[in-house]
C-alpha cells in the first residue's frame, strides 16, 4: 500500500510527537513493501531524522507550523489547511493515517483514513483544557470531521477507548486499540554516580531523595495538588522531606497552562528550596532522574495512556497515578492509585513511598515487569491492521 501520513506533528515534545516518532519508523520495518508518504511542514522536517528506506517526506510551504499553530488559544488559517489537503490529494494514496487528531487537516472525501484519537479529556474537562468559546468550537469542528471522514479510530487504551465512545458518540466497534510504550532509552541504571550527578544538576543536594512529575502544567495535571501534597509530607519529614521535580516544557507551551496556580502553591506552602523546575530533559538524563527517584508521581484528572509513568516503570521506578487512566491495569501492582482530586490520599501515597523502602523496591520490580510486556513493535501491528482494514 501507499500510506499517507500527517507528520506535522513530528516536532511536538509531547505525547502526541513521541506516539509518532516512535510508530512510523516501526511501522515501516513491520510493513517493508508499504511506502509511507510523511507530510511534513518544515520545522517537523527538521526534526525528521534518517528514516527506513520505504519512508518518504513530502515537505508543504506553511505559514505556521501546526505544532505551535494549532494551539489552545489559537486556530490555524484555512490557506494552510488547504494546502495540507492540497498537497495530500496530489498522491495516488491507498490509505492516510493521522497519528493525531491534534493536526488534524480536511483530506480528500475520497481517501480512507485511520484517525488517532488519544483520550477524551477536552470533552470531559472543557474549562481546564481549552480556554475560551473559540477554541473549543474549533476543536470540535476538526474532532467532528476527522471522525466522520475516518473509517476507523485508532486509540492507545481500553480505558481511551471507551472514554472516547461516549464522549463522542461513536460505535465501539470503529475503535481499535494500539497502545503506547516506553522508548528504548529507558532502561535499569548502570551508572549510579551519573545519578547523582544528574540529580545535583536539577537542584537536588547530596543524599536528598525526590519525587518527579513529567508532563505538561495544565490545570487538569493537578500539579498544585501534587505540591500541596508534597508539602505535608515535607512537614513531616523535616530535614528528611523529599525533594519534587517538576520536569516540563514551561517557556513557549502552545496548550493551556496553569504554571501560575502552581507557582502560588509553592509560595503559600513555602517549599521553593524543595521544589525545583527542570524544564524539558531529554531521555538520556530523564531515565537517571526517574532511576534515582522516589517514584513518579502523575495525580492528573484523566490520561489517556500515561507514558511518562510507563517510561519511568522501564526504569525500575513505581508510580503514584490517577485511578482515572489506564494505568492501574497497565502497571498493576507497579504503585499506587489515586482518586483524582484527592490530597489526602495522595499524602498517603508519596509517604509509603517516602517511608517504606522494601514496599517501593518490590512495586518498582513490578512496574519494569509490566512495562516490559508493552512494545511499539505490537502497537505498531494494531495500527497497520487498522490501516489495513481502512483501506
Amino acid at each position: 500500500m501507499r500510506i499517507g501520513v500527517d507528520a506535522t506533528c513530528w516536532a511536538n515534545s509531547r505525547g502526541y510527537g513521541r506516539f509518532t516518532r516512535e510508530m512510523i519508523p516501526v511501522m515501516a520495518a513491520r510493513a517493508p513493501d508499504d511506502r509511507f508518504i510523511c507530510f511534513l511542514d518544515r520545522t517537523a522536517a527538521e526534526q525528521f531524522e534518517a528514516q527506513p528506506a520505504n519512508v518518504e517526506a513530502r515537505i508543504v510551504q506553511l505559514a505556521a507550523s501546526p505544532t505551535t499553530a494549532a494551539a489552545a488559544s489559537g486556530s490555524r488559517s484555512l490557506l494552510d489547511l488547504l494546502r495540507m489537503t492540497r498537497a495530500v490529494s496530489r498522491e495516488p494514496l491507498d490509505v492516510f493515517f493521522s497519528p493525531t487528531v491534534y493536526t488534524y487537516f480536511p483530506l480528500p472525501p475520497s481517501l480512507r483514513s485511520v484517525v488517532t484519537v488519544h483520550d477524551a479529556i477536552v470533552e470531559r474537562f472543557p474549562a481546564l483544557t481549552l480556554p475560551g468559546w473559540r477554541a473549543r468550537w474549533f476543536w470540535r469542528m476538526k474532532v467532528a470531521l476527522a471522525l466522520r471522514q475516518a473509517r476507523v479510530v485508532l486509540t492507545v487504551s481500553d480505558f481511551a477507548a471507551a472514554d472516547i465512545a461516549r464522549g463522542f458518540g461513536i460505535s465501539p466497534d470503529r475503535i481499535r486499540v494500539s497502545g503506547e510504550a516506553p522508548a528504548s532509552e529507558y532502561t535499569l541504571p548502570t551508572d549510579p554516580c551519573g545519578i547523582a550527578r544528574m540529580a545535583a544538576t536539577c537542584g537536588v543536594p547530596d543524599r536528598a531523595t525526590w519525587f518527579v512529575y513529567v508532563g505538561g502544567f495544565n490545570p487538569h495535571k493537578n500539579v498544585d495538588l501534587l505540591v500541596r501534597a508534597h508539602a505535608v509530607l515535607a512537614r513531616e519529614r523535616g530535614a528528611d522531606a523529599p525533594h519534587l521535580l517538576l520536569v516540563g516544557t514551561t517557556d513557549g507551551d502552545v496548550f493551556y497552562g496553569n504554571r501560575a496556580a502552581i507557582e502560588q502553591a509553592i509560595e503559600d506552602e513555602g517549599t521553593s528550596s524543595l521544589v525545583h523546575w527542570t524544564g524539558f530533559l531529554p531521555d538520556d538524563q530523564l531515565r537517571s532522574i526517574h532511576a534515582g527517584a522516589l517514584a513518579l508521581v502523575l495525580p492528573s484528572a484523566c490520561e489517556g495512556f500515561g507514558l511518562p509513568a510507563v517510561e519511568a516503570a522501564a526504569c525500575g521506578t513505581p508510580v503514584v497515578a490517577t485511578r482515572e487512566s489506564p494505568l492501574p491495569q497497565l502497571l498493576a501492582g507497579g504503585g499506587l492509585f489515586v482518586p483524582p482530586g484527592q490530597v489526602d490520599a495522595l499524602v498517603d501515597a508519596l509517604r509509603v513511598m517516602a517511608t517504606d523502602r522494601s514496599a517501593r523496591e518490590m512495586m518498582g520490580r513490578q512496574a519494569r515487569a509490566r512495562s516490559r510486556t508493552l512494545t511499539w513493535q505490537q502497537a505498531a501491528d494494531v495500527a497497520l491492521a487498522a490501516l489495513r482494514e481502512a483501506a
